[in-house]
């Protein structure tokens, strides 16, 4: 039993100072609660302390139960196209307003002043925003400035188109540069007015930087094209006393300490594809790490007993009792209901620390 709050607890283990267990989050994609609804709804009550957020009835089921595909298309706030195919689940870019850089000349940003993109769809404004953070402040959650995914890295790709992008860091037209700082400026404008509410935890952003298990781009052109962005834009917010998290998919290993030097103390990377000997050393450079647990392959496709043995490999390999790790699980089809339920049981079993 749990005697700090939720907030408590995830603080001090981002900072290294004795949390009482390893913060973790089991995210059940949508697809798989229209699938297996009111038993997977049974699980989520038992282990209430990782489904964080969740109440019986909250989520709304459509039509027979299982994955539902659509066919749909939809602008997102910088007039890139996205095509959706399985609700419930992220699209793909497939008009990109810049494949051309004759449309630079009179592309614009968003508006910084009418709130935060999504990253497929519109824009949240200012006010839900700020009411949503007072709500977490005076019900005693945390406080997140949430920052869209795809802030950065993706966003140029999602402009460009990923081929395109990729020649531009080859041949380096004046063009790349200019909207690489138009870019730099719209978000550090985004991060400017979250900074004028008082009482934030920690911000948090999201950029797919790696692939299964290499870079898309080398550490050079990250450091040319990418890390200097990222170093204003999080350095401005570490200048505040404040934490930056930041999410990336993918093999990272490479950039690993560049995304540090850039001001980042939060790291949501993957645990198979990164290595857990590359991620120790993080933690023991006081780098608080949000552990994603392999999606892939062991909890879709693994049995219930690999994945108690995988989390208590994980928790002897990289718990520290000063804290610095947090675990978070996605959990997408195919995986079966009794894997889900291994998973809440051997993280109840295995994430107490200090006792």
């Amino acid at each position: 039993m749990a005697h700090l709050s939720y907030r408590e607890n995830f603080l001090r283990a981002i900072r290294f100072r004795y949390p009482e267990y390893i913060p973790t989050t089991i995210s059940v994609f949508w697809p798989l609660w229209n699938t297996y609804r009111k038993k997977l709804e049974e699980i989520a009550e038992r282990y209430k302390m990782f489904f964080l957020g969740f109440n019986r009835g909250r989520i709304k089921y459509e039509g027979k139960p299982g994955i539902i595909y659509v066919d749909e298309y939809r602008y997102d706030a910088f007039k890139c196209l996205w095509h959706f195919n399985i609700k419930g689940y992220q699209g793909q870019v497939v008009k990109h307003p810049l494949s051309d850089w004759k449309n630079f000349r009179d592309f614009q940003l968003p508006d910084p002043d009418k709130g935060v993109p999504t990253e497929s769809n519109g824009i949240v404004s200012w006010n839900n925003i700020f009411e949503e953070m007072e709500r977490a402040r005076d019900e005693g959650n945390l406080v997140v400035a949430g920052m869209p995914h795809g802030f950065f890295f993706q966003r140029l790709y999602y402009l460009r188109g990923f081929k395109n992008l990729m020649i531009d860091f080859i041949y380096k037209p004046p063009e790349i540069y200019e909207l690489i700082e138009k870019l730099t400026e719209y978000n550090f404008e985004l991060v400017k007015r979250f900074l004028k509410f008082n009482g934030i935890d920690f911000f948090s952003f999201g950029d797919d930087l790696g692939l299964q298990d290499r870079m898309p781009i080398s550490p050079k052109t990250f450091k040319e094209f990418i890390y200097p962005s990222y170093r204003k834009i999080f350095g401005e917010i570490r200048s505040r006393g404040l934490d930056v998290r930041l999410h990336s998919d993918g093999h990272i290993v490479e950039v690993v300490d560049q995304i540090v030097e850039s001001g980042v103390n939060i790291l949501n990377l993957q645990d198979a594809v990164n290595g857990l000997e590359n991620i120790r050393k993080l933690i023991e450079q006081r780098i608080a790490i949000q552990l994603d647990i392999d999606r892939q392959k062991l909890i879709p496709c693994g049995g219930p007993e690999e994945i108690e043995r995988y989390i208590k490999h994980v928790v002897d390999m990289l718990a520290f009792k000063e804290g610095g790790l947090l675990f978070y699980a996605e959990i997408h089809p195919p995986t079966p209901l009794e894997n889900i339920r291994a998973l809440a049981k051997a993280f109840e079993k295995y994430v107490w620390l200090n006792i």
